[in-house]
């Protein structure tokens, strides 16, 4: 049984999980605080992979002792030896008398915490009913454990009116500095950024994580997706190929030339089937699972986004919606009504943000 008290040091531990985000993938973001008579005594993270998990960080960073304290952390805790030990034994040494968390541990390797610490005598309460302070601390996490299928979410950034740029073919800056900021950390917690050919063409991006105060452990891959493999090998997304992996896809329909001309650039270069003349996203989603993409970020244009919403394969929307109004002559981001915002299939989350002039909101499609 929780109460606010408890809801809010939840929070507090979902808060500081976040800041493991692009450090400790493919492992979970993890977050524990650790209280004493209602007095935070201890706060840890899982901040690298293979390093400490959030638990184990917790209870060393506390300046007093922390026998008889509550921890309250954001994922059961792992009851398995990999390259740390088991964080539920760590828990029942150190004396900790009572423990909250967020979500049911979903791997079969690293389950059973929950039973070893009841063992023991402590007072275990979870998981807790709040998507915020459980799956939805890492949800790519928890879906790709749940339904081994690469976790696929939509960036777009839209005017006022719903329109993603001012003409076709046109490149249209809609938001500021800091949602740009904002994307690059998003990006980081990613194993693959994906955009269609049209995008690559008209906005010649770099897909990189840049300007964050740690890059992240793994750049993105760079997905490029193309039927034909009409693909520039002078863009600047192979300008950091020896760092960042670049993969497009294409279909039979692409040319030996231009095939040959990716890989000599150092592309990896995936030949799939078509459907209506084009890439069968359900295909290019289980060459990404199969290559070990687990979570995916798509940047790509209205097309590409609103097929990967029609094909169910988009779990969620991170939408950065501009003041600007670019009027009627100007591309909408989606068909008439199609769009994730306005449907019943999706749910927005109660957490808004505002970055300078632009407001992000995040939708989840429900499952």
């Amino acid at each position: 049984m929780t109460n606010e008290c408890d809801m809010k040091w939840l929070q507090c531990a979902a808060s500081l999980a976040e800041r493991g985000r692009g450090r400790v993938r493919p492992n979970p973001m993890v977050g524990c605080v650790l209280v004493q008579e209602e007095r935070l005594v201890g706060q840890g993270w899982h901040a690298e992979y293979g390093g400490l998990h959030a638990e184990v960080a917790a209870i060393e960073s506390a300046t007093e002792s922390v026998r008889g304290s509550t921890a309250y952390v954001t994922l059961e805790p792992c009851n398995h030896q990999g390259i740390t030990p088991p964080c539920s034994e760590y828990l029942i040494k150190k004396g900790i008398r009572k423990i909250f968390y967020g979500a049911a541990e979903p791997t079969e390797m690293a389950r059973g915490g929950r039973d070893r610490l009841e063992d023991s005598g402590l007072d275990v309460y979870g998981p807790i009913n709040d998507f915020q302070i459980s799956e939805g601390v890492d949800p790519a996490f928890f879906f790709t454990s749940k339904h081994e299928r690469t976790y696929l979410a939509l960036k777009l950034a839209i005017s006022a009116d719903d329109m993603i740029a001012s003409k076709r073919g046109e490149r249209t800056f809609l938001t500021g500095e800091k949602s740009n900021k904002e994307v690059h950390r998003l990006r980081s917690g990613f194993d693959a950024i994906v955009i269609g050919s049209n995008t690559a063409r008209v906005d010649d991006p770099l897909l990189t994580v840049r300007g964050l105060p740690h890059a992240p452990r793994i750049q993105p891959t760079k997905v490029i997706l193309s039927s034909d493999g009409n693909v520039s090998p002078g863009s600047r997304l192979f300008d950091s190929i020896d760092t960042t992996p670049v993969l497009v896809v294409v279909t039979k329909a692409a040319s030996s030339d231009r095939v040959a001309a990716l890989k000599y650039s150092g592309a990896r270069v995936e030949s799939l089937s078509s459907l209506d003349d084009k890439i069968d996203l359900k295909e290019a989603m289980k060459l990404m699972w199969d290559l070990g993409l687990k979570s995916v970020l798509c940047e790509g244009g209205a097309q590409l986004s609103e097929a990967f919403c029609r094909d169910n394969l988009a779990q969620r929307v991170y939408l950065f919606r501009s003041p600007a109004i670019l009027g009627s002559e100007a591309v909408p981001s989606f068909p008439a009504e199609t769009a994730p915002w306005y449907s019943t299939k999706w749910k927005s989350r109660d957490d808004n943000r505002n970055f300078g002039r632009d407001k992000l909101t995040i939708y989840d499609r429900e499952i």
